[in-house]
């Protein structure tokens, strides 16, 4: 794992469902990006000895080949594996006020599903590859499509 020069760690590890098929877009400089919501699940036993389930849903964003490769294979449902960082970024909405999203910038996914699961592909398409790395993202206020 890797720290930066003052020994601070931002890393997150999700394994999840994918709420909805995956929309890929491009910016107006042509970077592929792609925006996914992931279900991850947790159960607990409240007071009363009932079983509770609660569902979290994450904002992940990933970039050029590594939001293509995932695209074209993740769908409704898939299972998968995200890798990233935790990142906070900013706008102003179209009244001009300030918005923020919290989002997992990934740098490493892994779909955890293959042919005859849910989410299972064609015998005609090429299985996905096992996993995939991003390449280095933008920086903050780069042209994002959303």
């Amino acid at each position: 794992m890797a720290y930066d020069s003052k020994g601070t760690v931002n890393k997150v590890i999700l394994i999840g469902r994918l709420g909805q098929d995956p929309e890929l877009k491009y910016t107006p400089s042509g970077a592929a990006v792609l925006t996914l919501s992931i279900a991850t699940n947790t159960s607990y036993k409240n007071q009363d000895g009932a079983s509770v389930d609660n569902t979290e849903w994450n904002r992940v964003v990933m970039w050029r080949k590594l939001a293509e490769i995932i695209a074209q294979y993740a769908k409704k449902g898939s299972r998968v594996y995200v890798e990233g960082k935790l990142t906070t970024r900013s706008w102003d909405d179209q009244s001009g006020a300030k918005r923020y999203t919290t989002e997992i910038v990934a740098e490493h996914v892994q779909l955890l599903e293959g042919r005859g699961e849910s989410g299972s592909y064609s015998p005609t398409e090429t299985p996905p590859p096992p996993q995939a790395q991003a390449e280095p993202t933008p920086e903050e206020g780069d042209d994002l499509p959303f």
